[in-house]
């Protein structure tokens, strides 16, 4: 390259650069890949109030135009609110070539604005009120090539900063916990069995509402390591197994095993306030719990997991809360203290690279309030 060489940029892509700059690096968005998309530029964000963001710069100069690229934005969006289970997505258009008579009139989820040059930025309403910070942020003191090397390397870093995080949370790492409490239960049931003592050890460790409120809260935690025959113990170690090594390796070890904890207390507690004078055992109420927190999970990686969500995870909830309604002797209550135990201490405890210091506040006062709730249900209403 000859020295003192230098780039012209026109201002419509000078605008879509620093607009892209803008998003990707200050706002978190990323590209959305859209197969046929031309001189439009796609960008996702699901924790913005704007959830999409499009720059569109192909010209487009009369109303039927603009119809059909409304039309055919709403389809889009449409697949990803598939894609990503989320029922409403407000949608941003920025138009840097707008005819005229082009009328830009209220929509549903899908906001307009029309952008001739920066100036329009900092005058726009729209735009003031939902990225107040943006006039400010397209100032720079480089210019020419300086300026577009600028605004690639940043982009470029800031997409490989997010790659390293999202290889950070999706590697998978050695379940440790998840095979402890798989060999827990499996040494307790067999040891008891082998040595005659496995109805004594149910009779003193089950979750039994009257002896819990005589004072053995231990029952709370005991019980879920308890299982009435091979079957049950095997049906329970093979759906830890599943989805235990999945969730310790996305959230991590002490994240994963408060949540194990709090669940299978959260379905004692059920237990204790639905099933009567009955004394329940397993781990399903725990693992009912892991199933609400990867959901919460999957939610937060939509992006990433959102097949995953809609065709597996939420179909196996389903399933398993449906034959626990239609089989006999299946602690059905417990599994649903667990599930929403499992979601709330989730929320509480957070989701790497996602979860907000609001949402997690938010998350602890909802898993108190339903802790505070589920104790006077099960010690004080149903006495």
């Amino acid at each position: 390259m000859e020295q003192g060489m230098s780039i012209e940029l026109d201002e419509k892509n000078l605008i879509v650069m620093k607009l892209l700059h803008y998003f990707i690096t200050e706002k978190n968005y990323n590209p959305i890949i859209l197969q046929g998309a031309e001189n439009e530029i796609w960008l996702e964000n699901m924790e913005e109030d704007y959830k999409i963001v499009r720059i569109v710069s192909n010209y487009i100069h009369n109303k039927e135009q603009f119809d059909f690229d409304v039309f055919k934005t709403k389809r889009i969006v449409k697949k990803i609110k598939k894609k990503t289970l989320t029922f409403n997505i407000n949608t941003l258009s920025i138009f840097l070539d707008l005819g005229d008579s082009v009328s830009l009139e209220p929509m549903k989820n899908l906001d307009c604005v029309k952008i001739e040059n920066e100036k329009d930025l900092s005058k726009n309403e729209l735009i003031k009120m939902n990225y107040p910070d943006l006039s400010n942020k397209l100032k720079y003191s480089e210019e020419g090539i300086q300026l577009f090397m600028k605004i690639t390397n940043d982009i470029n870093n800031h997409n490989k900063n997010d790659a390293l995080k999202i290889d950070e949370v999706f590697k998978m790492k050695y379940p440790i916990i998840t095979y402890l409490l798989i060999g827990i239960n499996i040494i307790i049931y067999l040891a008891s069995s082998l040595s005659g003592s496995y109805d004594i050890l149910i009779e003193k460790f089950c979750v039994f509402a009257p002896l819990i409120r005589m004072g053995q809260y231990y029952r709370l935690i005991t019980g879920a390591f308890l299982h009435g025959n091979l079957l049950h113990l095997a049906f329970n170690c093979y759906a830890l197994y599943v989805i235990g090594t999945q969730l310790e390796s996305y959230l991590g070890k002490v994240k994963y095993l408060i949540i194990y904890i709090v669940s299978a207390i959260n379905g004692a507690l059920f237990s204790m306030i639905f099933g009567g004078n009955v004394a329940s055992i397993g781990a399903s109420g725990a693992i009912f719990g892991l199933m609400g927190s990867i959901l919460y999970f999957g939610y937060h990686y939509r992006v990433f997991l959102g097949n995953v969500v809609k065709s597996q995870i939420i179909p196996l909830i389903v399933i398993n809360l449906v034959l626990g309604f239609l089989s006999n002797g299946v602690d059905n209550a417990a599994h649903i203290g667990g599930l929403i135990g499992g979601l709330l201490i989730t929320m509480a405890l957070g989701v790497k690279y996602k979860s907000s210091t609001m949402e997690k506040v938010n998350g602890w006062i909802l898993t108190l309030i339903f802790m505070a709730f589920s104790i006077y249900m099960a010690f004080i209403y149903s006495v």
